[in-house]
């Protein structure tokens, strides 16, 4: 998928499958199961609390053996520090602030860009736009099309991190996405056609 330079650490990015499975997984594990157990399936599927950690665990590793699940995974040597998770609206049905996002809806796009995680102490190197650059390389390397992210408008406000896991504006703004409506008081759709590589 790519490599770049943060800080003087080489960064490449790699697509989420069976060869990088357990990477991702040890980013997860030592992060809490991500969020407390979600596993990055909250976009695939709806949360509740009848689902356990060890459930979205299963159903990710299903999802990645299956080909039905996409990230790009940001690592350092071999190290995963975190990651962008892409898809089409049927891989990631899921999306904050349904209502608000339906209402204003003319058409779907054909990918969407769900979340990103970086892991505790990782923060501050890059990770998050290695992670949204490789996302957008290997949508190309698929087809390309239309592509939709919802990220959280800081807007100089402190915020944390865990409200900004779609991602914040300035990183889809850095890659040429541009806002096309708003959502909540903070969030919203940004868009950007990738070309197929």
């Amino acid at each position: 998928m790519g490599k770049s330079k943060v800080a003087d650490v080489e960064l490449s990015v790699r697509p989420l499958d069976v060869d990088t499975w357990p990477a991702f997984a040890r980013l997860v594990e030592a992060n809490n199961g991500v969020w407390g157990g979600c596993w990055c399936v909250g976009f695939h599927a709806k949360l509740g609390k009848d689902r356990t950690a060890a459930q979205n665990r299963d159903e990710k590793e299903q999802r990645v053996r299956e080909g039905r699940t996409h990230a790009a995974l940001v690592f350092a040597d071999d190290q995963c520090l975190g990651w962008c998770q892409f898809g089409s609206p049927d891989e990631l049905p899921e999306v904050k602030s349904r209502r608000l996002y339906e209402k204003g809806l003319t058409a779907l796009p054909e990918w969407r860009i769900t979340c990103f995680f970086t892991g505790k102490g990782l923060r501050g190197r890059g990770v998050a736009g290695a992670a949204l650059g490789g996302a957008l390389a290997e949508i190309a390397r698929l087809g390309g099309g239309t592509v939709e992210g919802y990220p959280e408008e800081t807007d100089d406000r402190k915020v944390s991190g865990s409200f900004l896991h779609t991602g914040p504006m300035a990183a889809f703004e850095n890659h040429g996405f541009t806002r096309t409506r708003p959502i909540s008081p903070h969030r919203w759709v940004v868009t950007r056609t990738v070309a197929p590589a």
